[in-house]
């Protein structure tokens, strides 16, 4: 009896530990891919939302980021197919920024566009560091303030993307950071459209204006559109000047950050933003190789660029996905202050140098 009642708890014993084994995972690799496809579906839908009237002031990027929070809100963050969304989110966004450097012409902005680029510097310096000092005041969170600032001085959601992985940034911050700059960008423009009549400017003061203070290349074309051809190439020209300078901004970043972050054990290696390398590849590409020794229409370049804000689109899906409505209250409120107070006297002082 004593053996027989042994084994029988031996078997009871097995048993329990055969229930106990977690049961086989799936594939991971069509999880994977099942997150990218997640991302990519969403990322339709933001462009879907975008031809919205209304909608279509906003851009793809920030509608896909919108309906990404909601989806979060409602039916929570898609664990199990995490791996493929983060893929999204991270390689998607750095492939996004070295196509981006196809829309710069650096022997436009080297030959024409000199004298624009002293402004650009100014404009950037200007945006950066008073954003931050605003930030500090108001105790506002100092990354996100810092990458709104980089937004408004350089090329909105795009510097933000370049200059996320440098700062170490969470995803949640950098998808806040591009939605603010997103609607701030796309509300001044529409008041830039409506003052472009009473305002005694020149169609080419007009642009260089638009172009020198506004936040993304999207928004430069929709305020320096009424201005005419003219005055839409000088304000596109101002703007590209900003992209340009992006580049070596990320390296005094890189610097900083480096510097700041000595003396903090574990925390000093700072990954080097190759995509960057690959942004000056596309621009020299771009500006020296493309249209010249390789033909090419603009219905193709027309497809590149669509190509380039989808993926980039894409990208804000993943990040939009961290977005937590019960934080952003928080975490929102005082860097959108900061960032619009300085976006108006931003507006109010490039407007008497353009």
């Amino acid at each position: 009896m004593g053996s027989q009642s042994a084994s029988l708890l031996t078997l009871n014993e097995q048993d329990k530990q055969q229930q106990k084994k977690p049961e086989p995972k799936p594939s991971g690799g069509g999880l994977w891919l099942g997150g990218i496809a997640f991302t990519i579906v969403m990322a339709m839908f933001g462009f879907a939302l975008a031809k919205v009237p209304g909608f279509d002031r906003v851009g793809p990027l920030a509608c896909a980021i919108v309906i990404a929070v909601i989806y979060r809100q409602f039916f929570g963050y898609p664990e199990k197919i995490r791996a493929g969304i983060q893929f999204s989110a991270k390689r998607f966004l750095r492939f996004a920024i070295i196509l981006y450097g196809l829309k710069l012409n650096i022997d436009v902005v080297l030959h024409q566009g000199l004298g624009l680029i002293v402004r650009d510097v100014g404009v950037i310096t200007f945006a950066i560091l008073f954003t931050v000092w605003l930030g500090k005041l108001l105790k506002a969170e100092s990354s996100l303030v810092l990458m709104l600032g980089v937004g408004t001085g350089v090329c909105g959601a795009a510097a933000i993307a370049a200059v996320s992985p440098i700062m170490k940034a969470k995803d949640e911050e950098t998808a806040i950071g591009v939605g603010i700059i997103a609607l701030v960008g796309t509300i001044f423009s529409i008041i830039y459209t409506i003052l472009r009549p009473i305002l005694p400017l020149s169609a080419m003061d007009y642009g260089i204006w638009s172009g020198i203070s506004l936040h993304e290349i999207a928004h430069v074309a929709l305020a320096g559109a009424p201005a005419g051809p003219d005055g839409l190439a000088i304000a596109l020209l101002a703007k590209l000047g900003r992209v340009l300078l992006l580049v070596p901004l990320c390296f005094i970043l890189m610097y900083w950050v480096k510097k700041r972050n000595v003396g903090n054990a574990g925390d000093t290696k700072i990954e080097f933003p190759w995509f960057l390398i690959g942004f000056i590849f596309m621009s020299l590409f771009g500006s020296y190789v493309l249209g010249k020794s390789i033909p090419v229409s603009q219905a193709v370049m027309d497809g590149i660029s669509t190509a380039t804000t989808f993926i980039l689109t894409t990208a804000m899906v993943g990040l939009g996905l961290n977005v937590s409505l019960r934080d952003l209250r928080t975490k929102a409120l005082r860097p959108l202050t900061a960032m619009l107070i300085t976006s108006v006297i931003l507006s109010v002082v490039s407007y008497f140098i353009a």
